[in-house]
């Protein structure tokens, strides 16, 4: 069996600090957007998924994989929707079999609507305490530590400490949506999963 590789004590501060402020952010998230919209933060990603894609569309099997929505929970989670007007389940046109769904007016209304108190909780919480060179230094950690995990997740080797390469447009990896971008906007940062930018041609996860 091999060595277990213990954590020292560098690493044992910034994984716990990594886990704590993980747990609280998104706690925060979700408070903010439950106060100020009534919108639970997992709901608002999957709005922010169609208002980004063509025609405000996806299959249902596009939206669990950028959402990462097991299917009984985006099924639920688009019944809720649905019953709101936000959201309409249609068949495909040119293939009766498969499920679609589609922003309503009053969905990306209702995005539009919620996008500015959520993107000043995010820019509150995580960038206005950073200097442009601490965001700078924030992304490469995170993107180094994301190459690895998607390689690892589709069969292959993990990259080499030091991937700063730029993200991929949202959805295009089965990555968790942006929710944290300008409505109607696909995102780079963050995807997942919430809009953060100003609002857009109508009305867009951190």
């Amino acid at each position: 069996m091999p060595e277990t590789r213990w954590l020292d004590e560098d690493e044992q501060g910034a994984w716990r600090a990594y886990i704590w402020t993980n747990h609280l952010l998104w706690e925060a998230l979700e408070r903010q957007l439950q106060q100020d919209s009534g919108i639970p933060h997992a709901y608002y990603i999957m709005l922010v998924c169609l208002s980004e894609s063509p025609d405000r569309t996806m299959t249902m099997t596009q939206l669990a994989s950028v959402t990462q929505f097991s299917a009984s929970r985006l099924s639920h989670a688009m019944a809720r929707l649905e019953e709101k007007g936000w959201v309409r389940r249609i068949k495909h046109d040119e293939d009766r079999r498969t499920t679609v769904a589609r922003l309503t007016a009053e969905g990306f209304a209702a995005l539009e609507k919620a996008a500015p108190g959520h993107v000043d909780e995010v820019r509150r919480r995580v960038f206005d305490p950073l200097s442009r060179d601490q965001i700078r230094q924030f992304h490469d950690i995170l993107a180094t530590i994301l190459a690895g995990l998607e390689s690892v997740e589709e069969g292959g080797e993990p990259e080499e400490s030091g991937h700063s390469g730029k993200p991929e447009e949202s959805g295009e990896s089965g990555r968790p949506a942006e929710s944290a971008a300008e409505p109607g906007h696909g995102g780079q940062a963050g995807r997942a999963p919430s809009g953060a930018g100003r609002s857009g041609d109508a009305a867009q996860s951190a």
